[in-house]
């Protein structure tokens, strides 16, 4: 055992008299930064933003010395010089008070968040002395990495040269890992990240629960804002009037759980009335018949019953959908897991996509591109024996990622083999998987959990040893090599050091991978010695970027229009309205709706989301970005709430149906929303008692979604199957 030799104790619940310390000495700073004056030293640092997965290109702007603000980086393809309010909310992550500040050891049970404040070297000694424990007792894969950005990568370059493949991350099996599925069983290609929509040149475009202006991806808002300017026809089918919603034409307050009836209902009319892009059908699709004759039946009469919309009302906006084709996106959406049956809901969009001829079309989907910078030359990694531990018997035979629920089945049950050792990286696993009493079974069943991150969230709470790591603004990341309609080459460099005892990502990779005696995978000394080495390897310099913050490649074509060949990685060689694969597997090849189950009598069902001012359950301590929204609302239909007698900014409480019970959160009570549902935004609702400024604020969605609908196709856990019943408080 690693001994240590430092003894004092910190409480996550108050970090002492230094977290005071550090909280005053933030807010002085906020205060400096507000009271300071034009003038002064100001220096601009390339760099990118790391508040969401989009990484917009900024320039920070620091002014003696202290961050200032960070704007736009005008020459970027993603965020056109604007940043989304997030991004430029982004410097409080830099002076938030609640930041972890040293490596902690955990001093009691796990869960009790009572640390010893250590060393670097005492906490990496610690995890590399368990991790060798673990490799001699159960081999090298009974470690697991789950990890989510860019800033993951050398983390997951130590743990597959210390010989493990089970890496994973939540935006598969908990976001869009439905949706890439779905796309690649029609077209043979996913959707990308960003996304491959060309929405700025679609003279339709259609949303399904997918809430563009709320979920600020800031390419597609701007983008979404230039169509609607340009007199696009906007058509959102969601049960609740978002913000997409007030800008739309057509409105349908779709009931959930049938979104499938009504793309089948889509393509009927479609269909039947020959509105399809017949061409493009006949010279790109395989078992068009056999498709047509599923959907025979699927009429707007059938669907109405099952969605609640007019049977008039689905044939015309299909029919407004075929007047702007091939311009006419339907939008394939993020968040992609909601009730089980989501690859085939997401391959349904494909397919409606597909009879609109969108696929490689200008105003629909794009053929992206990216540059040639070739890796560093690391040796090989070990080879895995046992393989990855996720998916036995290949049980969904479409999971084209690793599964990180299945990491947690084999951590809970031992099987195929057990996993030992989880490692954690910008991921808080109570806050995004679904089930929290199986997450923390499965921890108690670990003999090491270590987890990165910048605050003491949730999972860090629950860990052995827990590292600080620097924010995005205070450190490198690997390179950027984004696939997009512009490719580019972009960099992540520090514009101020961390405050405290914090370390970047690449440096506590590196340390714990020389601890490992895995040297000989880390042969560069320091993150700018890589950097360059991969840089050069492209004809760039690291020089060059640091000071540009990313070089752009040429232009290339983006649509069959424009040159492309069209090219479709499945089996027939064509675009699968009949898919043999799925048939293969014992799937259905056409897309089927199947009735939601209901909930229990007078509940409603739970539906989430997301603000345009927070990333998922990150940002709630950011001291900017909570003075913009402290807590979450649940919206409540008006005639629940005035049979209930409540009005809008009464507390209530949730109680899921398993019994669990929310913590107390403001009711808005609005036409706005479906009376069989209630919505409110993801990631409030803290029980980490370190981030004191967002502790008990609103509601926790994670905690009420204690039920989940696993896809058969690939493993996505659908979670709009919870319903809660709604309670006054006295």
């Amino acid at each position: 055992m690693h001994r240590i030799s430092r003894r004092r104790f910190l409480k996550i619940a108050g970090f002492g008299a230094g977290a005071a310390a550090l909280a005053g000495g933030a807010a002085s700073g906020l205060q400096a930064m507000a009271r300071r004056a034009p003038g002064g030293e100001t220096r601009v640092v390339p760099t990118s933003c790391d508040i969401c997965f989009w990484k917009c290109n900024a320039l920070a702007h620091v002014r003696d010395g202290r961050l200032w603000k960070i704007t736009g980086n005008p020459g970027d393809p993603l965020s056109r010089g604007r940043l989304c309010p997030r991004g430029t909310g982004g410097i409080g992550a830099h002076f938030d008070p609640e930041r972890l500040r040293a490596p902690l050891l955990r001093h009691k049970q796990r869960g009790e968040e009572a640390w010893v404040e250590v060393t670097w070297d005492e906490a990496l000694g610690y995890v590399a002395d368990r991790m060798q424990r673990i490799k001699a007792e159960h081999g090298p894969e009974a470690m697991a990495l789950f990890s989510h950005g860019i800033g993951g990568n050398f983390l997951k370059h130590t743990l597959k040269a210390y010989g493990s493949p089970n890496i994973a991350a939540p935006s598969f099996a908990q976001c869009r890992g439905p949706r890439d599925v779905g796309f690649e069983l029609t077209f043979g290609e996913g959707i990308g990240s960003p996304e491959r929509t060309d929405i700025a040149n679609a003279r339709c475009l259609v949303l399904i629960g997918s809430h563009l202006g709320e979920n600020m991806h800031n390419t597609q808002v701007q983008e979404f804002a230039t169509a609607v300017a340009a007199g696009a026809s906007i058509i959102v089918a969601d049960p609740r009037f978002s913000i997409a919603a007030s800008k739309a034409r057509h409105y349908l307050p779709v009931k959930p759980g049938t979104d499938l009836a009504l793309l089948l209902a889509w393509m009927n009319v479609l269909v039947v009335e020959g509105l399809y892009d017949k061409p493009y059908v006949e010279q790109f699709g395989f078992g068009f018949e056999h498709f047509q004759a599923e959907i025979a039946t699927r009429t707007p009469e059938w669907a109405y019953p099952e969605t609640g919309i007019p049977p008039e009302v689905i044939r015309e906006t299909a029919r407004e959908m075929a007047r702007h084709r091939p311009a006419t996106l339907v939008h394939p959406g993020r968040h992609a897991t909601w009730y089980g049956n989501d690859a085939q809901r997401s391959r349904a969009i494909a397919l409606l996509n597909a009879l609109l001829g969108s696929w490689g079309r200008k105003g629909g989907f794009y053929f992206p591109n990216s540059m040639d910078v070739p890796g560093y030359p690391y040796p090989e990694y070990p080879k895995s024996g046992r393989g990855k531990v996720d998916n036995p018997g290949h049980k969904y035979p479409f999971a084209s990622e690793t599964i990180t629920t299945g990491i947690r089945d084999a951590t809970l049950t031992g099987q195929p083999y057990p996993i030992k050792g989880w490692l954690v990286y910008a991921t808080n696993l109570l806050q995004a998987l679904p089930s929290q009493d199986e997450t923390i079974r499965a921890i108690q069943n670990l003999d090491l959990m270590a987890v990165v991150d910048v605050v003491p969230s949730e999972i860090a709470g629950w860990a052995d040893v827990v590292l600080p790591e620097a924010t995005y603004l205070e450190r490198y990341d690997d390179l950027n090599v984004e696939f997009f309609r512009e490719p580019f080459v972009a960099l992540r460099q520090p514009a101020v050091p961390p405050p405290h005892d914090q370390k970047p990502n690449w440096w506590m990779a590196r340390e714990l991978a020389l601890k490992l005696g895995l040297g000989a995978y880390y042969p560069w000394t320091d993150i700018e010695e890589y950097l360059d080495h991969r840089l050069k390897a492209a004809g760039y310099s690291l020089a060059e970027l640091k000071q540009k913050g990313l070089v752009k490649g040429p232009k290339p074509p983006l649509f069959f229009d424009d040159g492309i060949v069209p090219e479709f990685a499945t089996p027939s060689g064509k675009i699968e309205f009949y898919s043999t694969q799925l048939q293969a597997a014992g799937f259905d090849p056409v897309p089927r709706h199947e009735r939601p189950a209901e909930g229990p009598p007078g509940s409603f069902r739970l539906l989430y989301g997301r603000a345009p001012v927070h990333t998922f359950s990150r940002t709630q301590t950011n001291p900017i970005l909570r003075d913009a929204m402290e807590e979450n609302e649940v919206w409540l239909n008006g005639s629940v709430g005035a049979r209930m007698e409540l009005q809008s900014g009464d507390y209530v409480r949730l109680r899921n149906q398993d019994g669990v019970l929310s913590n107390r959160v403001k009711v808005r009570v609005t036409e706005a929303i479906r009376p069989d549902c209630v919505y409110m935004v993801h990631g409030f609702g803290h029980t980490a008692r370190g981030l004191r400024s967002a502790y008990g604020r609103g509601a926790s969605d994670a905690e009420l979604i204690t039920r989940y609908a696993t896809d058969p196709l690939m493993g996505g856990t659908g979670t709009n199957i919870n319903f809660v019943t709604v309670e006054a408080e006295a």
